[in-house]
Formats: C-alpha cells, structure tokens, sequence
C-alpha cells in the first residue's frame, strides 16, 4: 500500500493549490481521510477531515472559508482545495487514511510555501 501527496510549491499570498494524496495497492475500505500540516517551531494542526460514509467535513477555524476537501468516489484518492492563501499558511502537508480495520496510513508530505 501506497499513499502519495502531490500538489505542494510555492505561491504568492493570494494564490491557490490542489493537494491531492492517492491510495494504490489497496482493496480494503477507508472509513476516514484528512490532512494534517506542521511548520517550523508549531504543533502539527488537523487542517482538514472527512467520513466517506455520511461526507461529514471538519475544518480548522484558520482554514474555514478557504480550503474544502473533498475525494473521489472510490475513496482512493483525497484534494485538499486551498484558496486566499496566506502565509501562515506554509508548511508541509501531510495526508492520512483510516481503514475500517488496521492502523492508520500516512502519505509523506508536500511542502506548501506561501510568499508574502
């Protein structure tokens, strides 16, 4: 099994990406996906996270109105829309997937800078 994030570079405050992370080799079912980031010196933040049986979304309150996830509808692959950039911003990107059964499964990150 696979998990691999594409996406991240570099962008001018104001800007927009598309993250996206894809599963290969698996035929089990994922119940969760979500995006967490980390930057120099700050904890690492839940940026984003959805159920693939009922779609809920959960957002952070610094990424609420900017970034949307959303997947495709083998749950093999998760996007990460990010919009209104900023700087605070930049930072690597990680995504992860939780199967119904067995650990969680992380992919190895992308780095996202934002220049002011």
């Amino acid at each position: 099994v696979e998990v691999v994030e594409s996406g991240g570079g570099l962008v001018q405050a104001g800007g927009s990406l598309r993250l996206s992370c894809a599963a290969s080799g698996t035929t089990f079912s994922i119940s969760a996906m979500g995006w967490y980031r980390q930057s120099p010196g700050k904890q690492r933040e839940l940026v984003a996270r959805l159920t693939t049986g009922g779609g809920t979304t959960d957002y952070a309150e610094s990424v609420k109105g900017r970034f949307t996830v959303s997947k495709d509808t083998d749950n093999s692959t998760l996007f990460l829309q990010m919009n209104s950039l900023e700087p605070d911003d930049t930072a690597v990107y990680s995504c992860y997937l939780d199967p119904t059964s067995g650990p969680r499964m992380w992919g190895q990150g992308t780095l996202v800078t934002v220049s002011s």
